[in-house]
């Protein structure tokens, strides 16, 4: 099963009230058979897959290649299932915009009403928007966010990035089973129909820089700020910077001796421009006082933001010569895999289960015959398309 990233043009607009009713009925109806047929856990494996996710929202009968497919089939299935979430065990906190920032009391008012201590879900849905938007730091700013869950505590997370130059969405997948770190390639499975400049600080071979960036940050703030402003001030005196290695010599260092001579590479991924070492103060001050050990706790810091872990990914490769991936995580957005092989060849099974599951949900969704068969010719062109 995929789960991680998908990307889709950024339109405006707005579904019609006639279209979204219909669609709060037909998602309603096929969550409902899904449960009934494989339980509620199963719900959250299928929505945490890009691929099944956009098939069920062309479904319930938005267009296929558009962002508002996240945003409207999340608010549909939101309003669907609000007076049945008890009998399917299935819950759904979040939203767009403001409604995002509402997640955490949504999901202590959800819990307190099935006695379900709320904290790790709070925690799961905090995390997942704050790894997207700062540890993956790929230039989509995050504006929708939801969490689904059940009464054992199972999750998944489905949330939305905008980047306005570009005009495309990002889709993020989470799923509270495949998840061994917050902060370690936390998706699965990462699609996407196009690649750009990012700074993966969850990448595996990222891991130097992350134990790298807890060792700078318990220094003490003088200390730290003082290696900052060197680093800052060396990389502004580079007139070249040439592609390649960071480094001309081995194991540069600053803090206890002094700075070697080294070169720049070309990227501006991690760029010195926007480090300004006094703004950090405030910061390192909050973080150094707390002494977290381990980036998954740094990472969840208050204050603690992407021009922060930018900031230390930075001083980590300068003085460690811990080099953080820059490698965007998005692969090419095939459903199932390519003919040819590319990105990686066909899953049959996966193919083949992902159809009739949704097939048998509507077949036993209890709406009229047209938009059954409806659903299932956008099932069928959807597929044809991917």
């Amino acid at each position: 099963m995929k789960t991680g990233i998908a990307e889709a043009p950024l339109h405006g607009g707005k579904a019609p009230p006639w279209l979204f009713n219909r669609m709060v009925s037909l998602s309603r109806e096929i969550v409902r058979a899904i449960v009934e047929e494989y339980g509620p856990d199963e719900v959250l494996r299928r929505l945490s897959n890009p691929y099944w996710f956009q098939a069920f929202g062309c479904v319930i009968g938005f267009d296929w290649h558009s962002s508002g497919v996240t945003t409207t089939t999340l608010g549909a299935l939101k309003d669907g299932l609000k007076k049945i979430n008890r009998d399917l065990d299935l819950y759904v906190a979040g939203g767009k915009g403001g409604v995002s920032r509402k997640t955490p009391d949504q999901i202590r008012q959800q819990c307190e009403s099935i006695g379900l201590d709320p904290e790790p879900l709070v925690y799961a849905s905090r995390m997942s928007a704050k790894v997207d938007s700062a540890v993956l730091q790929d230039g989509y700013q995050i504006y929708a966010h939801s969490i689904l869950f059940t009464g054992t505590g199972e999750w998944a997370v489905v949330q939305q990035g905008m980047n306005e130059s570009l005009r495309y969405a990002r889709r993020y997948h989470w799923l509270s089973s495949n998840i061994q770190s917050y902060v370690v390639e936390p998706h699965a499975g990462i699609i996407a129909d196009r690649k750009g400049d990012a700074l993966d600080l969850s990448a595996g071979i990222s891991e130097d820089v992350r134990m790298s960036s807890i060792k700078i940050i318990n220094q003490p703030t003088k200390q730290v700020l003082s290696d900052l402003r060197e680093v800052v001030r060396i990389s502004r005196t580079i007139d070249k910077p040439t592609q390649g290695d960071l480094f001309d010599v081995a194991s540069p260092t600053i803090a206890g001796s002094a700075m070697q001579t080294f070169k720049m590479p070309s990227r501006h991924w991690v760029s010195y421009r926007d480090i300004r070492p006094d703004r950090l103060k405030s910061v390192l001050l909050s973080t150094y006082e707390r002494q977290p050990d381990t980036y998954e706790s740094l990472v969840g810091l208050e204050g603690v933001g992407a021009k922060t872990l930018r900031a230390l990914a930075l001083m980590s490769e300068v003085i460690y010569g811990a080099s953080p991936s820059f490698e965007d995580p998005a692969r090419f957005s095939y459903a199932v895999g390519g003919k040819d092989g590319t990105p990686y060849p066909i899953n049959k099974i996966v193919y083949d289960e992902s159809i009739q599951i949704l097939k048998k949900a509507v077949d036993k969704a209890k709406i009229g015959q047209e938009d059954k068969k409806d659903s299932i010719k956008r099932l069928s062109a959807y597929f044809t398309l991917s």
